[in-house]
């Protein structure tokens, strides 16, 4: 049996997530992979079942990183305008150091791969815990969760989209995200979330 390296399993990784970015899921082959990755194909196969075991891995790996990342400083219980905006400082931090993990996670989220994915249950608890309590001290609507993750975090992430890609809407100077732009997002979302 062949010895497992940690050094040459993160580049493979690190590769299949970026083939995954650029060319979708069916622009991961075993094979582009290993050359990709300067490894042979058996050399994958000591570390992944098969090409949906090594996506399922990643994805796993990836949301876990992003929900260690997302709740640094984080408490459910505080008042969920200072909890917000903590994980969206957390959140913008986590997308712009690692532009090929958000893209990642959002191609498995938008496919048939999610329904056989696995979430970190501290990561779950936490954000139910921190929702229900504002609910309970009227500070936030209560909302079906996804009309809630919509307007808490879809426009945070279609900012960080526009920055990461160097775009805007046609005819405009690209958009950066900064201080300034991340407040004035942030105030508006909490204002459509609050009673």
């Amino acid at each position: 049996m062949r010895k497992r390296d940690i050094n040459k399993e993160i580049i493979i990784r690190e590769k299949a997530i970026e083939m995954i970015v650029h060319q979708g899921f069916d622009g991961l082959s075993m094979h582009k992979l290993a050359k990709a990755s300067g490894v042979s194909v058996a050399t994958i196969y000591i570390y992944f079942k098969d090409r949906e075991d090594l996506i399922q891995s990643l994805y796993t790996e990836e949301t876990k990183k992003m929900a260690e990342a997302t709740l640094v400083n984080f408490d459910p219980e505080s008042h969920f305008d200072i909890g917000l905006k903590v994980q969206w400082r957390n959140r913008l931090k986590y997308c712009l150091e690692n532009p090929y993990s958000m893209t990642f996670m959002e191609q498995v989220k938008h496919s048939p791969l999610i329904d056989r994915s696995v979430m970190d249950r501290r990561f779950l608890d936490a954000m139910s815990k921190f929702v229900h309590t504002a609910i309970e001290r009227k500070e936030l609507i209560p909302l079906p969760v996804e009309i809630y993750w919509s307007i808490a975090f879809a426009p945070l992430y279609q900012l960080v989209k526009f920055h990461i890609s160097k775009t805007s809407m046609p005819g405009r100077e690209p958009f950066v995200f900064n201080d300034e732009r991340t407040d004035q997002a942030l105030s508006l979302v909490l204002k459509a979330l609050k009673p």
